[in-house]
């Protein structure tokens, strides 16, 4: 059971390293102003959904990709969430195990 919990988690992380990875190379390749690139770029609001669903990975990546490195909601909210959901999984695992 653990180890398919520790595989789903692992996923969700690489899923949201590659959302990053993808938006910002969508933004690189067509220019920030184009409005057809908006249709096909990540929306803020799903990145923040995949930081939700894989924080180290979002971290990672905007690290990594510098991307959504200027917006201050993305620099205090994505490692504000990995920290949330690590005391989260602190006290869960200190409680039930």
């Amino acid at each position: 059971m653990v180890k398919w919990v520790l595989a789903a988690l692992a996923a969700l992380n690489v899923a949201s390293f590659a959302a990053y990875g993808y938006d910002k190379k969508i933004a690189q390749r067509n220019g920030l102003r184009d409005d057809d690139v908006d249709k096909r770029r990540v929306s803020e609001k799903a990145l923040f959904i995949w930081a939700a669903l894989g924080p180290i990975g979002a971290v990672l990546g905007m690290k990594l990709w510098r991307h959504k490195t200027k917006h201050w909601y993305f620099v205090w909210g994505v490692p504000a969430i990995l920290i949330a959901e690590l005391a989260l999984a602190a006290w869960w695992l200190f409680r039930y195990l």
